[in-house]
């Protein structure tokens, strides 16, 4: 989690923003409270999609489909604006990390009990999705949290529904995650639910081993070999507990038909007897993994009941005239009948639009909006009370963090390996704070500072990537990168997004090369480092941030 930018909006619709939760290629995501003090997360389009009419009407339709789902295996969209001028939508937040946080930083590989009631839970959310007319096509660690009840799936951002699965996505557009794709999506086939199953057995095996089943971009041949050993090799599944590797090594079949659907995978974990109305039955997570999130929970109390710092109050002008009651809006209330969105937008008027000028920043409202005494203390003392529950079970309490974007592993999508890393939490690092190395002038707002620009270079493994920065404003073209390697070449370039705290970089388009090896990449966050150096950290890659040396 991230405190709110300055150029971040403090309202979103009926929202009060509290912090960054994380970001992904469609968006921000923030975390957020109702009026009433429900707690959301929030994901705001970035505006160039929301520029783009084809996007939007994909947007409408996941949408519309996501609300279907309703199951208790998955954040539950609440809320959406699909006509703003950046569109908008509000899941419920999950209570727990995500699964590539606990696997890869604070626990390890899980042990067979728990992989098992994961799988339970996974296909229950699976079946939810397919019976909604989805394919989720993006099932992977960081896509699963893990609560105290059981796993939670979320992200719908590249779902696609099943009558548009052959037809939605762009020729020689790779969809996915490489290292938990279908082979079916490798070779750009239609997909079917039966790809989801595939990305369940490779998610099982990361859950039960630390490893991908197929490796992962750092070995020889990158990406590139990566895919092909997903469509041609067997997977590795040393390490899998025995009484789920045939299921697991099924789930991984090259042939969809040859898979089991997610009844077959629900009888074979015996789900009857450890899970039901979206909880696990007994205590699914090993004691010490409780026990080490439940350390956490007050911190993001703390987090949440402090919010945004509120905009400034500005000076006293006459007050317009006070409207008719009978004009006023109803009050928001996520509980009750969809009431619309008549709930005075502030921050975030669609007539106010995007101003590019101002790297994404919106207008700010001029005093935070009111919220209810009662509301706040119920929500409190309602986390307080979770917190306290666990704490008797586990010697801890609840641990609410979630990571959308920030921890993805693998890559996001196809892509060179070691290309960049997402955003780190709190952005802290060793160029400090702000994004800049020490010592390094941050330059006037939405201008690349004069310190980055210039040529840069890095080499990984056998790859040398060659960066040039050249001065620029939001929105213009700053960025060109080149990858040379033994079998492939690519090239790309980036606009401004945000500068100079920090200096980030719109998603990549792709210059040269073809795919899958050269496809789009995320956006991206410039530091200089004390030492003259240069990081890169590219949103949803797993592979460590890149660092690049002046020429």
């Amino acid at each position: 989690m991230e405190q709110l930018h300055p150029s971040d909006p403090h309202r979103i619709g009926p929202y009060r923003l509290l912090s960054r939760l994380g970001a992904g290629g469609m968006g921000q995501v923030y975390l957020a409270r109702s009026d009433r003090g429900r707690t959301v997360a929030v994901k705001l389009v970035h505006p160039g999609l929301a520029a783009r009419e084809d996007f939007r009407s994909r947007f409408r339709r996941e949408v519309a489909a996501a609300r279907r789902v309703g199951g208790a295996w998955t954040a539950p969209v609440l809320d959406a604006d699909t006509e703003a001028a950046v569109p908008w939508f509000a899941t419920g937040y999950v209570a727990g990390p995500s699964l590539r946080q606990v696997v890869a930083h604070d626990f390890g590989p899980l042990p067979a009990r728990t992989v098992r009631i994961l799988a339970a839970g996974l296909a229950y959310a699976l079946r939810d999705i397919h019976r909604a007319g989805l394919i989720h096509r993006d099932l992977k660690p960081s896509n699963v949290l893990l609560t105290i009840d059981g796993p939670r799936v979320i992200d719908f951002g590249i779902a696609r529904a099943l009558e548009d699965a052959a037809g939605m996505t762009r020729t020689g557009e790779l969809v996915g995650s490489p290292g938990f794709m279908a082979p079916e999506q490798v070779r750009g086939d239609t997909v079917t639910p039966a790809c989801d199953v595939f990305c369940l057995g490779a998610l099982l095996a990361y859950a039960a081993t630390g490893r991908l089943p197929f490796g992962d971009a750092e070995q020889p041949g990158g990406t590139a070999a990566l895919l092909l050993r997903i469509v041609e090799a067997e997977p590795a599944l040393d390490g899998v507990p025995a009484e789920l590797r045939e299921l697991v090594a099924q789930c991984l079949s090259k042939d969809p038909a040859a898979r089991p659907d997610t009844d077959a995978v629900l009888a074979r974990v015996g789900a009857g007897g450890t899970v039901a109305d979206g909880r696990a039955l007994e205590p699914w997570l090993p004691a010490s993994l409780v026990a080490q999130l439940g350390r956490h929970a007050v911190q993001l109390l703390d987090r949440e009941d402090i919010g945004p710092a509120p905009a400034p109050v500005p000076a006293p002008v006459p007050a317009p005239p006070a409207p008719h009651p009978a004009t006023l809006a109803a009050p928001f209330d996520p509980y009750g009948p969809p009431q619309g969105h008549q709930v005075p937008q502030q921050g975030y008027a669609p007539s106010q639009g995007y101003p590019p000028s101002q790297g994404g920043a919106y207008p700010l409202p001029t005093a935070p909006a009111p919220r209810a005494s009662g509301a706040s203390t119920a929500s409190t003392a309602f986390l307080v009370s979770i917190a306290l529950v666990v704490a008797l079970a586990a010697g801890g309490t609840v641990y609410a963090v979630m990571n959308s974007g920030r921890t993805s592993q693998p890559p996001d999508r196809a892509r060179p390996p070691a290309s960049g890393a997402a955003p780190t939490t709190g952005s802290a690092s060793a160029a400090g704070q702000d994004g800049r190395g020490s010592g390094t002038p941050a330059g006037p707002p939405g201008v690349l500072p004069s310190g980055y620009a210039g040529s840069w270079r890095s080499a990984s493994g056998s790859s040398s990537w060659h960066l040039v920065l050249t001065p620029g404003a939001v929105g213009d073209p700053v960025m060109t990168l080149s990858v040379e390697a033994p079998g492939y070449s690519c090239s790309w370039r980036a606009t401004l997004r945000s500068a100079p705290d920090p200096v980030e970089l719109d998603a990549s388009t792709v210059v040269s090369g073809a795919p899958p090896t050269c496809t789009p990449g995320g956006w991206s966050r410039l530091r200089l480092l004390p030492d003259g150096s240069l990081r890169r950290e590219l949103d949803g890659s797993a592979s460590a941030p890149l660092t690049y040396d002046r020429d």
